[in-house]
Order: C-alpha cells, then structure tokens, then sequence
C-alpha cells in the first residue's frame, strides 16, 4: 500500500516561505494505478478550525487549483518520475498557521477533487507555524 511521507514544515516568521513535499512511497494504490493516476491534493486544519482545501494538481501537472484564500501566494506541483507533490508558500502569514495534509485521488484527466472523501489516501501531516 503507498504510503504518504510529508516533510518541510516548521516555524517561519511572517512573510518568509516554506516548501512542502510529499513523497508516495511504495507501489500500489488502493485503486490501482500508478503515481500519475492520481490527483494529489493538499490540505490544512488551523486550531479550533474545520479542515480546508488549500489546492491540488491533477494528474497531468498542468492542471491545478489553489483556493482564493492563498492565490498568488501558494503553488502546487509533482514530479511524476519522482512520485513527489509540493507545495510552495510564499508571502506566508500568521493565519497560515496550521498542520497540512496532502492526500492522494484518483481522478479523471482533467479533474482536481474538491472534497476531502474524494481522496483516499492521507499522509500524517506536517505543522506550519508562522509568527508575526
């Protein structure tokens, strides 16, 4: 079964960035398919605050979504050789401040799930804090 492995998060001060990866390890999704047969999807959850969509990338990479909230400051990629997604945070703020989650879809060619059921596989996720 893949397995999702988050790393780069930490603390950063206000207007600093952070570049978060996720690396799918293994071979085998739930589905079936292979790393580029997913959709990979990232998260955040701030204390006392539901969990959010922050943006995705379909499975072809130029194929992305980034939520209003963090347009123009957030970007989402994979290298589909490398079995890795990221996502790149620029201009970070305090309410940024969170623990990220990036999953894993399966999706159709052009699709970048929306919802938290449509991804099936969840890494451990990995804590944002940003001060001001």
């Amino acid at each position: 079964q893949v397995q999702l492995v988050e790393s780069g998060g930490g603390m950063v001060q206000a207007g600093g960035s952070l570049r978060l990866s996720c690396f799918a390890s293994g071979g085998t999704f739930t589905s079936g398919g292979t790393f580029d047969n997913y959709a990979m999807g990232w998260f955040r959850q701030a204390p006392g605050k539901e969990r959010e969509l922050v943006g995705g990338v379909g499975r072809r990479r130029d194929i992305t979504f980034i939520e209003d909230s963090v347009k123009g400051r957030f970007t989402v990629s994979r290298d589909i050789a490398g079995n890795t997604a990221f996502l790149q945070m620029n201009s970070l703020k305090p309410e940024d401040t969170a623990v990220y989650y990036c999953a894993a879809g399966r999706a159709g060619p052009w699709n970048v799930p929306r919802l938290g059921h449509e991804y099936n596989i969840w890494g451990q996720g990995t804590l944002v804090t940003v001060s001001s």
